[in-house]
């Protein structure tokens, strides 16, 4: 995925209210821009980090600014976290999830469980696959050289998702936990147990009753978010 406009580089002043982050731009102009991540963001958050930022898409917002990304070392991490659906939906299209292949139909935020909507729905398959509900997280914390993390904070949500996940298995369908590392710096992907030990306890169970899970790495320019390769889940000690 290209960004749709070339982004404003600058460096990062603070990261406030979740959702706000203050910005000095190369011309020397300060701005606050929507920081679209819920999460804690470790590691990304400090002040003097260089940032890209783009130009708000909607006329009608608030904010002038979206912060998309953050350069840690040598690498791009991409923290805008409302992108991810839409890069598991291209690479799905253009064939580099390999796993997610053979279906005619693809919907995005359809209503299912307990009151939530799934990420993608896979219908219409070609080979005989089932019916298959995609749930994708966005990956962006590395604690350790090469290695990518999830969750950053504590997700009582995520765990409510694998729940539904699995209750899909259970109603004869096909699911799968997507983990889209949005970092091109790691080669490997754990769950970060000691973060959310309840998270970590629901995807083993998830997995041990049908529940899929992969995780896809993209490589990051300032330019644009390419999903690259399937990287290896390392098993918690």
């Amino acid at each position: 995925m290209k960004f749709e406009h070339e982004l404003f580089h600058g460096t990062l002043i603070q990261r406030y209210k979740r959702f706000l982050a203050d910005v000095k731009l190369d011309d020397g102009t300060i701005v606050t821009a929507h920081c679209a991540n819920s999460g804690s963001m470790m590691g990304l958050k400090d002040e003097g980090l260089e940032v890209w930022l783009s130009p708000a898409a909607n006329p009608k917002a608030k904010l002038n600014y979206k912060w998309q990304l953050v350069k840690v070392g040598d690498a791009y991490v991409g923290i805008n976290t409302s992108l991810p659906n839409k890069l598991v939906e291209e690479a799905i299209v253009n064939g580099t999830i390999t796993q997610l292949q053979g279906y005619k139909n693809l919907r995005c935020e359809m209503k299912y469980g307990k009151n939530s909507r799934i990420d993608i729905f896979l219908s219409g398959s070609t080979t005989g696959q089932k019916d298959c509900y995609v749930e994708v997280k966005s990956v962006t914390l590395s604690r350790q050289q090469a290695i990518g993390e999830f969750p950053d904070s504590i997700t009582a949500r995520g765990t409510k998702h694998l729940g539904e996940l699995q209750d899909m298995v259970s109603q004869g369908h096909r699911s799968v936990m997507l983990y889209l590392m949005q970092r091109s710096d790691c080669d490997e992907f754990k769950i970060a147990s000691d973060i959310d030990p309840a998270y970590a306890d629901a995807l083993k169970t998830a997995k041990e009753n049908g529940v899929e899970a992969y995780c896809y790495r993209c490589q990051i320019t300032p330019s644009a978010i390419i999903v690259d390769k399937i990287v290896p889940l390392l098993e918690n000690e």
